[in-house]
Parts: structure tokens; sequence; C-alpha cells
């Protein structure tokens, strides 16, 4: 075997990824250690944020019950005046009275008297009082010539109004607080956002915070507003986010010049590794295993595919002689042989085949072909060899196979179904003459009145079973006819009774035990089409049961003696809609298998089986919307069941519009044929009967 080597240049093949980015791990750590530190600080920011959001909340809140408590306490001063004023009130009488006097010394502007129809009647200072009429609420604002006041309105008993007007501006003075004038600026909004009075700046200034919050019902209207009148400044303003910077720019400078660095290195360490990086490139992007052998036969070299293939690692197998863990225990001496014929060079030229075990237990099969390996020097060292793993060919030519053999055992079950239908049709009429037949000679020995009792009940058993053939040949031409389900009313042990008469030459030396509660229900179920499925699982197990030997009862386990076939039959009551329906055997049970994997299509335990019974009796009975399930017997063996819908309590089952199942079940029909011309089995209706 010839390699081309191709050359690459010098430096394209390095180390791993991670060795060639082992520059950047300084500069990686300080941009991580830059990022937590400016995640630090950014929450530090905006915890301290939401501190200060928190203070100025408290702060309003305080303020705001200050300027709703002052307010209320001055409500309750003007409705005290209104009551305490004589019912004819002039300037004069106003002036002189003593809480006028003090609240005009203290807060108030002016006090107004209005009589019912909101006349001016008394004012005090004596400025010319404002023309409109104050509003009904308890409180207001309005912006008039004087400025912007705020009024009050206290009714009276004779049906006037008393108002009182005091500057916003004023009310700030009073009840501010010179701990919050220091710290922010304090304004009395409207609900336009102008500004009836205010402390400090006019305009909140850039990066300060602000909350308004209502006065009402204290101030109808009114929103008191505080700003805080420190700027916060960002961290990326600060000289914590600079020194940072300046810290990430060294670290990119030095990272940069180790990356030039280690460049020079790798790039004298890639001319050495060019040559082995492209051979093993080379047998690695081969699908085909390639193993190297010296003229011994110890592996000395082996690619991936070939890894892959037999699942060994090369730490596992480089350097061993054979035997080889891959090859199957029980063709140890054949492919013995085969490695010694190889060694001596007389492997076939065309490749052989060989079959392998991977290491996880499965088995494979395999092309190989060999080669002699030679050096420089034209001599031989060793053996070269191509591995190919062909077991998807052989398993779809396998698989072929046995659907050419399936579709040929169709053909015949097929033919032999016509067979049957037709010699049915043709038996048809010599049973109707010779009903007849029997019929007009018994009439005719009645009449004469001489007749033998003996003759005349021989007469009438001859027309009793007659009547038994013609209705097993109806039973068989309906087996064949290719119909939707029919649904009826019928008995479970009826057609118990009738499976078994049609199976009584297949259940010779086959112990048959029935198992019926007196008081079964009738079910909802086309009966010809659930005799099938029930005659089926019956073969089924007495084909399981053919060949069976254990350990009878009371013998030696060292001793074991033919133990009697069984098959037991029993129907019992699911729940208030189904009667499930089992079928037992003592054979060697399911092994593990689901139902799921017995009714796949085509597939069989049977040697000759098609695989078609089981799935085929799974559609009819979801067709009559049962169930069917598998699992282990009471006798040890396996259980097979199905499920069938109470007459009373299920719905009617289509008959028409649909696929008909039986149109997909006479393979397996035809196969029950052979018996159903037997005599019929002797069936009683009691609880439990066993048949020999």
């Amino acid at each position: 075997m010839r390699f081309l080597w191709f050359s690459r240049p010098a430096g394209l093949f390095s180390a791993d990824p991670w060795r060639r980015a082992t520059w950047a791990l300084p500069l990686v750590l300080a941009l991580a250690f830059a990022a937590s530190v400016a995640a630090w600080l950014r929450h530090s920011d905006a915890r301290d944020l939401e501190d200060e959001r928190l203070t100025l909340i408290a702060d309003t809140l305080t303020l705001e019950a200050r300027l709703s408590d002052w307010l209320t306490a001055e409500h309750a001063a003007v409705d005290r005046l209104a009551q305490q004023l004589p019912a004819e009130v002039d300037d004069r009488v106003l002036l002189s009275h003593p809480a006028v006097t003090e609240g005009l010394r203290r807060l108030w502007v002016s006090v107004t008297a209005l009589d019912a129809n909101n006349r001016v009647v008394a004012h005090v200072p004596q400025q010319a009082p404002a023309s409109v009429a104050p509003p009904r609420e308890r409180t207001g604002v309005s912006l008039d010539e004087g400025g912007v006041t705020a009024h009050w309105s206290a009714a009276r008993v004779q049906g006037g109004r008393l108002v009182v007007r005091f500057a916003p501006s004023a009310l700030l003075r009073q009840t501010l607080p010179w701990w919050l004038a220091q710290k922010y600026d304090v304004r009395l909004v409207d609900a336009l956002g102008q500004r009836i009075a205010q402390t400090g700046d006019p305009q909140p200034r850039e990066g300060t915070q602000s909350y308004r919050l209502s006065v009402d019902p204290a101030m109808r209207e009114t929103w008191l507003e505080l700003n805080t009148r420190e700027r916060h400044i960002p961290w990326w303003h600060t000289l914590a986010a600079a020194l940072m910077a300046v810290f990430i720019l060294l670290s990119a400078l030095a990272s940069g010049m180790l990356r030039r660095q280690m460049r020079e290195v790798r790039r004298a360490e890639g001319e050495a590794r060019t040559e082995a990086a492209w051979r093993r490139a080379v047998e690695d992007s081969l699908s085909v295993g390639l193993r190297g052998r010296d003229l011994e036969g110890r592996l000395t070299h082996l690619n991936r595919a070939f890894c892959d293939l037999v699942g060994f690692g090369p730490d596992e197998l480089i350097g061993r002689l054979p035997p080889m863990p891959y090859w199957l225990p029980d063709e140890m001496d054949d492919s013995l042989r085969r490695h010694q014929r190889n060694m001596a060079g007389g492997a076939p030229r065309d490749g052989y085949e060989a079959r392998w075990r991977h290491r996880d237990g499965h088995v494979l099969d395999v092309m190989i072909l060999e080669a002699p390996l030679v050096d420089a020097s034209g001599r031989q060292i060793g053996w070269m060899g191509s591995i190919v793993d062909i077991s998807a060919r052989k398993q779809a030519e396998e698989r072929e196979r046995r659907q050419t053999e399936a579709l040929a055992h169709q053909a015949r079950l097929s033919t032999l179904g016509e067979v049957a239908s037709a010699l049915a049709h043709q038996l048809n009429q010599p049973l109707a003459a010779i009903a007849g037949y029997n019929a007009g000679a018994i009439r005719l020995l009645e009449r004469g009145g001489d007749a033998d009792e003996m003759v005349m009940e021989a007469l009438r058993r001859l027309g009793e079973q007659a009547a038994e053939a013609g209705r097993i040949v109806q039973r068989i031409r309906a087996f064949l006819t290719r119909r939707a389900p029919q649904p009826e009313r019928c008995a479970v042990t009826e057609i118990a009774g009738r499976a078994l008469s049609l199976l009584k030459r297949d259940l010779r030396g086959v112990r048959v035990a029935l198992s019926f509660p007196e008081d079964l229900p009738e079910v909802l179920a086309d009966a010809v089409l659930i005799e099938q499925v029930l005659i089926n699982l019956i073969r089924n197990a007495v084909d399981e049961l053919q060949g069976k030997s254990v350990p009878a009862g009371g013998a030696s386990a060292t001793s074991p003696v033919r133990q009697a076939p069984e098959v037991h039959i029993g129907a019992t009551r699911v729940g208030e809609r189904f009667v499930r329906v089992d079928v037992d055997d003592n054979g060697p049970g399911l092994q593990g298998r689901r139902i799921d994997q017995l009714t796949t299509a085509f597939y069989s335990t049977k040697p000759e089986g098609m695989g078609m019974g089981l799935a085929i009796c799974r559609s009819v009975i979801e067709a009559h919307h049962g169930g069917m399930e598998a699992g282990v017997s009471a006798l040890g063996g396996a259980r097979l069941s199905f499920t069938l819908p109470l007459a009373l309590t299920s719905r009617s089952l289509p008959s028409s519009g649909s696929a008909s199942p039986s149109s997909s079940i006479s393979p397996s029909i035809s196969t029950s044929i052979s018996t159903a011309i037997d005599p019929p089995m002797a069936t009683t209706s009691s609880p439990k009967e066993t048949l020999e």
C-alpha cells in the first residue's frame, strides 16, 4: 500500500484551541475583574438612589401630613368663627372679632362674609373683595389680581357663607421644617403643573430626584412636590471608572505582547507536527476501518472508523496479539485459522466475509480486504487491512428473503381459502338434500305407525348431525366472507363452545377447562369475528404447548417427566361496560415480550409463522372498542386477554363505511379450516367445564 504525503506551510497545525488562547487569559481575568467592580459600583449606585428615593418619599409624606394637619386646624377655626358671628355682620363687627384679628395677624389674607345669594356683606381688610364667589368645596386655590390665594368656605345657620383667604407661600413657611428646607426644593403645584408656591430654585436641576403627592382633600387639586438639591453623579463618571479603563488598557497591551511571543513558539512546534497531523487526518476521514499488523499479527495501527466499528479504544487494542476481543467466542477456531492463513499470505484478493462482535454484544458482519504493508526499502513489515461493515446489507437481504417467503405463504393460504370456500359452497347442496330426505323418511315412517323406535332415533340423530354440518358450513363461509363487523347480542359461552368444536382435532391430548360465571352478561360483538379471534389464541397456546417437558408435581427436579398441557378459557366482567376473556396455558410463557411486540405485523415466534395472526386479532378487538393484553398466567405460562363491550351499556359498532377488519384476517382464518368439518364437540352451560 502506498501513502501520499502532502506538505503544508509551517504553523498550519498548532496546539488545541485552549492552548492557543492562553495568551488571552490575563486579559480575560482583567475584564472579569473590571466587570465585577463595575457591577458592584452599579449596584451600590442603584442602592444609593433607592435609599435617597425612599427618604424623599418619607419626607414628602411627613410634610404632607403637617400641611393637612395645619389646614384641618385652620378650617376648624373658620367653622368656629362662622358659628360665633351674629346674624347681622358688617366690616366693623367682623374686624373687631378676636379670631379674625388673630387670623389676619397669623396667616389669613382676608375674611369675607357672604349672604345666601353669595353677595358680600362684610370684608376685612378694606381691600375690594374678589368678584367671583368662592367655590363650594371645603378648600380651594385660585389665581386673581393679588396673586395665588387659598380660601375656605364655612356654612352659617342663616344660610350665609364665610370665606377666608390665605397665601400658599406663607403656608409653606409656617409648616416647612428647617431641615427639610435645607435638603429639598418644595413646591405646591396645581393639576396643570403650574406653581402655586415654592421654596428654593424654581426649576429642578439635572441629576436630582423629585416626588409629588396629592394634598387632597385638604386642598382640592393641589400637589406637594419635593425635589432634592444635591445632584447625583453616576458611577461611570467617577474616578473608579477611569482607573478601571486604564487597568483594562494595560492588560490588553500585556496580552498582545504575550500573544506575539506564543505565536513564535507555536510556529516552531507546528513544523514538526505537520506530517503526522496530515496522515492522521486522512485516516480519520475515511469511513472504512483500517488496521495495521506486523508479521506476527500484532496490532500496530488503527483508525477511528475501526475503533467505532468494534467498540474498543486504541489503547485497548494496540500491541495485542490474537485472539482478538472482537472475535465471536463460538467461532474462535475458525477466526484463528483465517488469521494464520492471512499471515501466510493466503488472504483472498477480493476479500472475505467474517462475523465480529461489538463491545456491547451485538454481532456484525464485515468484509475484510488484506494487503501487504512495505516500507521505503520495499521490505514487507506487516499487513494493512480495510474493514467494511456489511451488517445493514445482510439484514436487508434477510428481510427481503423472509418477505418473499411470507408472500409465498400468503399466496398458498389464499389459494387454500378459495378451495375451502368452494368446498363449503358445494357441500351446502348435498347437506340440504340429506336433511330433506331424512325429514321425508321420518314423516313416512310416522305416517305408517309401525316404525321401529331405534330406526326413528337414528333418523332423528341423522337430521341433527346434518343440521349441525350445515351450520359448520355456514360458519366456514362466514369466516371466508369479506365484510364489516356486524355487532349483535351474543353470549361468550356460545362463542367459546363453537370455537372448541372447530378445534376438536387440534385439542387432542390437551386438557381444556372452561370457567364462565353463571350471571355473565351478553356482549355486543360480531360472533363470527370474535370466534376467529378465540380460535387464533387457542391455536397459538396449543402450538406453544407442543414438546413442553417440565418437572411434574411430586417428581424430582433431576428426573423431569412430561406434564399434561393445559389451556384454560375464562371470562369475567370488568367494571360496568366490558367483559374480559382470558386464554391461559402452562407453556413456556411470553419470556418478557409485551403485547405491542406480539401484535406487530410480520413478527412471529414460530419458524413457519407469518406474523399476522395476533396483529389481525388486535385490529378486530379494537374495531369492537376493546383492547388486548398479555401477561403471566396463573398456570405458569402465558395469558392473552381481550375485552368486549356489554350489550346493555356499550354503543353500537359501525357496520359499514369503514374498512372491514375481516378483510385482513383471512390468512389466519384459513389455518383453522382443516378442522372445521369435524363433528361438533359437546358443550354445556355449567359455570366450569373441563374437556379432555
